[in-house]
Formats: C-alpha cells, sequence, structure tokens
C-alpha cells in the first residue's frame, strides 16, 4: 500500500503521526471513532487482483495526535479485514506504526530487524512484495 504523503509533511507537527488508510480495509461492520485529521482523500487503481484485492482503492490521508496513537492501533486492529493482507501504516519522524487485523507492531525508523519482522509477517497474511513499502523516516 502507497501513502506517499507529500506535501503534508509541511502540516505535521512533532506530537503527530501521519498515514494512509484504505477505505477498502476495512470490514463492512467496522467503526473507527478515533480523532483524526483527513487532509486528502483520493482514488486510484492501485490494487492487485492476483492477490485478490480490488483494483481501485480509496485512500484517506490523515494525521493523528501521538497521544491517540494506541487507541488508533487498537481500533485499527479490530476493524481491518482478516482475510487479504490489509494493513494500516502510520508514523512520526522517529516511530513507525503497522497495523493488521488482530496485531500492531511499532518500532523506531531505521530499525532494519524490527522491519524485516513485520514484512515476514506481512508476507505470511498475503500481502504482495511490490506492498511492502511503508514509509520508514529517517
Amino acid at each position: 500500500m502507497a501513502a506517499t504523503i507529500g506535501r503534508l509533511e509541511d502540516a505535521v507537527g512533532s506530537d503527530e503521526y501521519r498515514g494512509a488508510l484504505l477505505g477498502e480495509s476495512l470490514r463492512l461492520d467496522a467503526m473507527i471513532e478515533i480523532p483524526l485529521a483527513v487532509h486528502r482523500v483520493s482514488r486510484a487503481a492501485a490494487g492487485d487482483a492476483n492477490a485478490g484485492q480490488p483494483r481501485e482503492w480509496t485512500f484517506i490521508e490523515f494525521t493523528v495526535r501521538a497521544g491517540e496513537v494506541g487507541a488508533l492501533a487498537g481500533a485499527l486492529s479490530r476493524a481491518l479485514r482478516r482475510e487479504g493482507g490489509w494493513y494500516c501504516n502510520f508514523n512520526s519522524d522517529d516511530e513507525v506504526v503497522v497495523v493488521f487485523y488482530g496485531r500492531v507492531f511499532r518500532y523506531r525508523s531505521g530499525d532494519r530487524a524490527a522491519r524485516a519482522e513485520v514484512e515476514q509477517y506481512a508476507r505470511s497474511v498475503g500481502v504482495p512484495e511490490s506492498q511492502l513499502d511503508w514509509t520508514d523516516p529517517q
């Protein structure tokens, strides 16, 4: 899942995390009730049909305050679809959060061993190699 934020970088303070959530990654009965600042919503043909994904994706680019990161990660771990290798990622300047159904990973930016562990888990739940592209700022 690509999550390039571009000009949003200038709007993010040190007490905020930025990321992207795919609308298609949420279960039909899911609800996220955590305060998010939505900066852009867009659609693109980015899915991988060979992985069973819909071709069109809805990108919801957001920021969340540092104090809400744990709550957001927990809510997403319950709201994401179990099947298909869906995940949501968000990060600050020095921490990366990658959330799958039932699993949350948090690691310091630049920690290659921790990233490798998350990538291994992602592959095990069906994330295509080309979508192991979450932001890991340095």
